[in-house]
């Protein structure tokens, strides 16, 4: 999202209730990831590129270390299978 944009334009781009995005924008706004100020009887909210960026830095992050635990089960379990069992 670049710049200003009221909740109401945003719900009007999408094919769902105007509750569902102002929830939506509710969370987002908790998360730290968008601000949102009133102007009048209009909500406007305004994304936070930084915020986003640290996130996706944090969840590349987290997908690397999962990666290699899934890889970690992966050789235990390639391990496991040549031993013969009694």
């Amino acid at each position: 999202m670049v710049g200003e944009h009221s909740v109401s334009a945003l719900a009007a781009d999408y094919p769902t209730s105007f509750a569902v995005v102002q929830k939506h924008v509710a969370v987002l706004e908790r998360a730290g990831l968008i601000t949102k100020r009133r102007s009048g009887r209009e909500s406007l909210a305004s994304g936070d590129v930084e915020a986003v960026r640290a996130g996706g830095a944090l969840l590349a992050e987290l997908e690397a270390v999962w990666h290699g635990r899934v890889a970690g089960i992966d050789a235990l379990v390639a391990n496991d299978s040549t031993t013969p069992t009694a």
